[in-house]
């Protein structure tokens, strides 16, 4: 193996160790507390198919890529490649489209009475399931192309120029005004939502920020971080999720036009690429596991269970 597939084959393999119990660990927590406590509140929901679809992006992008860079080779046929990229592209956005949704939900909920959002507080909560589901078609909808441009193994085993060179699959593209058409389609789609939870999450700042002068002149500084809402504590998760898409989506689309400009575009900058895109699945669960008091609550209880074990188990052998 060459120096460049040894890091590509062991940042991938951390993204991948981190991603996929962090967020089976998530969907855990919120399906037990579902079955438990049998109802989960609006945000919960979207967190547990967020993870979901962080799950998903690692099975379909990260565990081909380590096995590519280990030397695997015909990992898929035509058939497994086609899947894997629609997969793939779909759950990708789902993560993009989920933490935007998460985001509004949130400045809805802070948002005052008198507020153009507040009539959604109610509607957003009645209507989420079928949002949810609208945007899983939505995605699975507009990444169909996958069908048609994904493939194995190219004729005569030449890369064309408007190809996506993936590794393990193509996406090979007839002609160059395809391949930008689909490029630039994905991008806009996603951009949209990102600018949307961008905006919200700057509302939600605002927000925050006008909150914390009100109760900074009501019971001064030290009293008002003790009385710090649960609202507050996430709202700014929320936020933090955000500032981490947007920054991550930027790398990822920067390179991404850059390659656009070029005729061939370097392995290592297409790698640079693609972590990036995936680096968010491994960030995500992090930031809900350190932030979400029932997913904590979950790990606390896991952990004492795992305690009272090894007591146990140290007794017997005693």
């Amino acid at each position: 193996m060459d120096t460049r597939s040894v890091i590509k084959a062991s940042g991938f393999l951390i993204l991948t160790t981190i991603s996929i119990p962090a967020n089976l660990f998530v969907c855990f927590a919120f399906l037990h507390n579902r079955f438990t406590e049998a109802k989960l509140l609006p945000a919960d929901i979207i967190l547990c198919h967020l993870a979901f679809a962080n799950l998903m992006v690692s099975f379909t992008r990260s565990i081909p890529q380590i096995l590519s860079a280990l030397g695997y080779v015909n990992i898929f046929d035509d058939v497994g490649c086609k899947v894997t990229i629609l997969c793939f592209r779909a759950f990708r956005g789902l993560s993009i489209s989920l933490t935007c949704l998460l985001c509004v939900y949130q400045a809805v909920v802070i948002s005052p009475a008198t507020s153009l959002l507040s009539p959604l507080k109610i509607r957003i909560s009645q209507y989420l399931l079928y949002i949810i589901l609208f945007l899983y078609l939505l995605y699975y909808s507009s990444s169909i192309t996958a069908i048609f441009n994904g493939v194995a193994i190219l004729a005569n085993n030449s890369i064309l120029l408007y190809t996506y060179n993936l590794d393990y699959c193509f996406m090979s593209f007839k002609d160059y005004s395809t391949y930008i058409f689909v490029g630039l389609g994905v991008m806009s789609r996603d951009l949209v939502f990102i600018l949307l939870m961008t905006i919200m999450s700057s509302y939600i700042l605002k927000l925050l920020y006008n909150h914390g002068q009100k109760v900074k002149n009501i019971r001064g500084s030290d009293n008002s971080q003790k009385g710090e809402r649960a609202e507050s504590k996430a709202s700014r998760a929320v936020v933090t999720l955000v500032i981490l898409y947007v920054v991550f989506f930027g790398v990822d689309n920067i390179i991404w036009l850059y390659s656009l400009t070029i005729l061939r575009v370097a392995a290592l900058l297409s790698d640079i690429r693609i972590f990036f895109a995936t680096l968010y699945t491994s960030v995500c669960p992090i930031v809900i596991i350190t932030t979400n008091p029932k997913v904590q609550k979950k790990l606390k209880l896991a952990k004492t269970k795992k305690d009272v074990q090894t007591i146990r188990t140290c007794t017997h052998m005693v």
